[in-house]
C-alpha cells in the first residue's frame, strides 16, 4: 500500500492518521535500536539504521520506504544532489561520522548528522523525520542511553520549524561560500536539547 499514491495529498486524513501512528512506532524503534547499540558495545552510526530509520517514517505512506531515492528529488527551491550520487555521499557521511565518533563532542556530532542527512536528502520522502531520529540516534548513543525530557529533540526540532529550517540554509549557504560552518544548527540545537532535559 502507497497512501500517498492513493490519495493524492499527505493533507488527507488516511494519510495524516497513519502518518501519526508511524511517528509512534518510529520513537519506539528509535529507542530499541539505542539500547541495543549500547547493550552490544557496537556504539556507531550505520547505513542499516539509518534506511531502518527511514523505513519506519515512511512504510506505507510513500514508495521506496527504507531504500535510497531512485530519481532526482526538489524540495522548494533547493536541489539535493543526483540521486547516483547518493550511495557514495552516504558512504562518505557515515564513515565520516564514525571517524569522528571517539573525539566529537555528542551535540556537535548530532548536529553534523542532522544536516549532512537533509543536505544529502537520500530518501524519496521522510529525510527530515529521518535526519532528526540519525541525530538523536547519535547523541543518545554518545551519551550512554535515552536522554530524559518529556518531548525529545526530534519534536522539539519539528515544532520549531521555522528556526530550524532557517538554520539548515545557513549552513547550506556557509558550505557554498566555501567554509562549512554548522554554528547556526548548532545553536538551535543545543537551546532544544536544553529545553528537552529541563522540562
Amino acid at each position: 500500500m502507497n497512501l500517498f499514491e492513493i490519495t493524492g495529498s499527505e493533507t488527507d486524513p488516511v494519510y495524516q492518521a497513519l502518518e501519526i501512528s508511524n511517528g509512534n512506532r518510529h520513537y519506539g524503534f528509535l529507542n530499541s535500536v539505542v539500547v541495543a547499540s549500547l547493550d552490544t558495545g557496537r556504539p556507531f552510526l550505520s547505513q542499516a539504521i539509518i534506511k531502518a530509520l527511514n523505513f519506519h517514517a515512511i512504510i506505507c505512506l510513500h514508495s521506496h520506504a527504507g531504500d535510497y531515492r531512485p530519481c532526482p528529488v526538489k524540495v522548494g527551491g533547493y536541489s539535493p544532489p543526483e540521486h547516483y550520487r547518493v550511495q557514495g555521499l552516504m558512504d562518505d557521511f557515515v564513515n565520516n561520522v564514525n571517524r569522528n565518533w571517539e573525539e566529537t563532542d555528542p551535540v556537535a556530532l548530532a548536529t553534523y548528522v542532522l544536516w549532512r542527512i537533509n543536505y544529502i536528502h537520500p530518501f524519496i520522502n521522510g529525510n527530515g523525520r529521518t535526519a532528526r531520529a540519525a541525530a538523536y540516534y547519535v547523541l543518545c548513543v554518545k551519551s550512554g542511553g535515552w536522554l530524559p525530557g518529556k518531548i525529545i529533540l526530534p519534536e522539539l526540532l519539528r515544532s520549531n520549524r521555522e528556526k530550524y529550517i532557517a538554520a539548515l540554509q545557513a549552513v547550506d549557504k556557509s558550505l557554498k561560500n566555501g567554509q562549512l560552518d554548522l554554528a547556526p544548527l548548532h545553536v538551535v540545537v543545543s537551546r532544544l536539547l536544553e529545553e528537552q532535559l529541563t522540562t
